[in-house]
């Protein structure tokens, strides 16, 4: 930094002590100042330098004005020629699923079918209002980074554990608003380690929707699938049966308590629930069958479907009994996937009504692809994978009555 430059910000600190203004006025400094190096490293040549590695030539600055914390920023941003065009990493400022959220909100507005609270998102998220070229810039860059992440291969290593599970959202098809099924696939990695595989948009739930997702995965080299865990949607089942023969499949179980505490009065409903807990409480399959069966008995009086539903539903709650102990907690339901539908479900409620399929797609993607990328950040081992091979259900002595 030239020694002007120090007195500058010199004189600049001293300011923010005495003055309101003196703490925007040094961000702007710094940032313009930032800009001008970024903008040298883009050239490969600092200003006045003649250098064979030069890319092109400075062309003056366009003032660009930048809210932030500190007030709003009047900024010089410099402009180049003859080669590809400068953009300051400053400006970045939307990660992608916020970038995404700035297009679908967009597409809203310029469709005229934009909900009462789209401005003020999207004056909150980018200081007013856009252009339809920012709009289409912003799309473009999404859609890359989406496509090149849903289409990258799987064979790498193998992925003994799969979880699916769908959410629904609103969006304007041909016109009209109808609900789409967003579903999503998570893998656990032969060593461990968790990651989103893939996700589609589709009309519904149905064997032909699933069916399309999974083939996808399969095209993509996902090999090694020993369990499935999902919720009991016909849908999914058949889809499931028909693309991992030989592989279990795990109803989940949260979702089981749900529908079987949909059969009863509210009034006893937590006295269903204690007896479903001492069903699954047993970590072998003949016990948690002998439990099962003595709860219908009891229950088979007062609500005869709930009886129904414990005889031909609980054995497929138990799949993953032939696992190893230390990963059944986890993946004895879906809640791990839940908990990214939540993820999901608190940014689309931004948007309301998405614009199209496309937009809808766009939005949830780019979060997928930062849970996704959060993960791997993260490091964590999601399974111990050591010693993992299914191991079979060993029923015990049944004590005497």
């Amino acid at each position: 930094m030239a020694e002007g430059d120090c007195d500058v910000i010199g004189q600049l600190l001293q300011e923010v002590f005495e003055d309101r203004e003196g703490l925007k006025r040094l961000v702007e400094f710094l940032a313009n100042q930032a800009m001008r190096q970024e903008v040298g490293e883009h050239l490969c040549a600092d200003r006045h330098e003649r250098t064979p590695r030069r890319e092109g030539y400075r062309n003056g600055q366009k003032p660009r004005r930048l809210k932030t914390r500190v007030g709003e920023l009047e900024l010089s941003v410099p402009q180049v020629r003859g080669c590809e065009p400068y953009h300051p990493s400053m400006f970045a400022r939307f990660q992608r699923s916020e970038r995404a959220l700035l297009v679908a909100c967009a597409e809203m507005y310029f469709q005229g079918v934009s909900t009462r609270n789209v401005r003020s998102v999207l004056d909150a998220m980018c200081g007013g209002e856009i252009s339809s070229s920012t709009v289409s810039r912003v799309a473009q860059e999404v859609d890359e980074k989406l496509a090149t992440f849903r289409c990258r291969r799987l064979d790498q290593t193998g992925w003994p554990y799969v979880l699916i599970d769908a959410r629904y959202e609103k969006v304007r098809v041909d016109g009209t608003v109808v609900s789409q099924a967003v579903l999503v696939a998570v893998g656990v990695d032969s060593e461990g380690h968790r990651r989103v595989l893939d996700w589609r948009v589709g009309d519904s739930e149905s064997e032909q929707t699933w069916s399309e997702m999974l083939r996808s995965l399969k095209d993509r080299g996902l090999l090694g699938v020993k369990l499935v865990v999902s919720d009991a949607h016909a849908g999914i089942v058949a889809a499931v049966h028909r693309h991992f023969q030989g592989a279990s499949w795990q109803r989940c179980r949260v979702h089981f308590k749900r529908e079987l505490c949909g059969k009863v009065s509210y009034k006893v409903r937590a006295e269903v629930v204690r007896e479903l807990a001492a069903v699954f409480a047993p970590q072998q399959k003949a016990e948690c069958m002998l439990r099962a069966e003595e709860m219908a008995v009891r229950w088979e009086g007062r609500y005869p479907k709930v009886a129904q539903m414990l005889r031909e539903g609980v054995e497929d709650c138990l799949a993953v009994l032939d696992f190893p102990a230390k990963h059944r907690r986890r993946l004895r339901s879906t809640n791990m996937l839940e908990n990214v539908m939540k993820r999901l479900k608190k940014r689309s409620q931004v948007v309301g009504v998405f614009p199209s399929r496309s937009a809808c797609d766009r939005l949830l993607g780019a979060q997928l692809l930062e849970v996704d990328e959060g993960w791997c950040v993260e490091g964590k081992v999601y399974l111990g994978m050591e010693d993992d091979a299914p191991r079979a259900s060993v029923p015990p002595a049944r004590a005497a009555a």
